[in-house]
């Protein structure tokens, strides 16, 4: 088996930010260096414990989580308490974190283990607004060289948006941090709307996670219990999309994904339009490609990738 891929989980949690870093933990595949905390879904007050209840879920109070931005780079935060609930993981009663969040802020994490590490070799997963990654970028633009690679859950184009007609929660919270980051030259791979609205967490879904037998297993599908019912609401669905396990199942399994090379644009000035990820997916431009931006996916084996891994845990 190859060395495992390194990896800094970015995340604001969020359930199904939860069941994206559980998969990561049970995936000797990936070696996560370190999670950093950001405010998104609720204030870092909240994501950064969520971080650590997650990772003594999985067994994993050796994981440091470390946290980062508290606001946007120049907005005031929004938050989607409306979909996960007060505590940003409504659902399953989990137990106040043993395990202490590091004090060394989440940027300069980011920025050493990057510029420590040979080019290359470091990988963020992006599973929530942008603001730290851009602010790492801001503070030693090398680590855009440095890096291998930043995989996001973000955007949306086919779909539209899901917090305005435009735009989708992760990019719309801070447009300027996304933009920062869709022009740094980084190689970017994109998880937007247009595929995570087609991993439904359906009934037998969250059902096969109840009866894996284990605690995490029985989390994942009370998570899923009360994080679905927003959207299968919404959507007239059974199951509402499960976005960020994308991001880990893409460096699992990318063959299960397909997407193309193009050019995306983030709108940033507009009233109507503010976090629009622009894809120009027919190339009518003459903008250059700068990320590969994921359409479809075998949602099936998705699943069963999630569910495999979670019943190690």
């Amino acid at each position: 088996m190859p060395d495992p891929r390194k990896i800094i989980i970015d995340t604001d949690p969020g359930q199904d930010d939860a069941v994206a870093i559980l998969v990561a933990l049970a995936s000797p595949e990936l070696d996560v260096l370190g999670i950093t905390a950001v405010a998104g879904n609720v204030p870092l007050e909240l994501t950064q414990l969520n971080a650590r209840k997650i990772c003594e879920l999985a067994g994993r109070p050796d994981i440091s989580v470390f946290c980062g931005a508290s606001e946007p780079l120049n907005r005031k935060l929004v938050t989607a308490e409306h979909v996960h609930g007060r505590t940003g993981l409504d659902g399953p009663t989990l137990p106040q974190p043993e395990m202490q969040a590091q004090s060394q802020h989440a940027v300069d994490f980011i920025v050493e283990t990057v510029m420590a590490s040979d080019s290359g070799e470091i990988t963020i997963c992006a599973l929530g607004p942008l603001t730290n990654v851009a602010m790492a970028l801001q503070k030693e633009p090398q680590i855009a060289k440095n890096l291998a690679e930043i995989v996001l859950m973000g955007g949306g184009f086919f779909e539209g948006g899901n917090v305005t007609p435009a735009a989708e929660f992760n990019i719309y919270v801070d447009p300027e941090a996304a933009a920062i980051v869709f022009n740094s030259g980084i190689k970017l791979t994109v998880m937007p709307l247009d595929v995570t609205h087609k991993a439904l967490a359906s009934r037998t879904r969250v059902e096969a996670f109840r009866s894996l037998g284990n605690r995490a297993g029985e989390v994942t599908a009370e998570l899923l219990d009360f994080f679905e019912r927003f959207d299968e609401t919404k959507y007239g669905t059974d199951g509402g999309p499960l976005h960020d396990p994308n991001v880990i199942v893409w460096l699992l399994e990318p063959n299960i994904y397909s997407g193309r090379r193009i050019n995306v644009e983030i709108e940033t000035s507009s009233e109507l339009t503010l976090g629009m990820t622009v894809a120009d997916w027919w190339r009518v431009s003459d903008r250059s490609e700068n990320c590969f931006f994921v359409r479809n996916l075998d949602d099936q084996r998705f699943f069963e990738i999630l569910t495999e891994r979670i019943k190690r845990l």
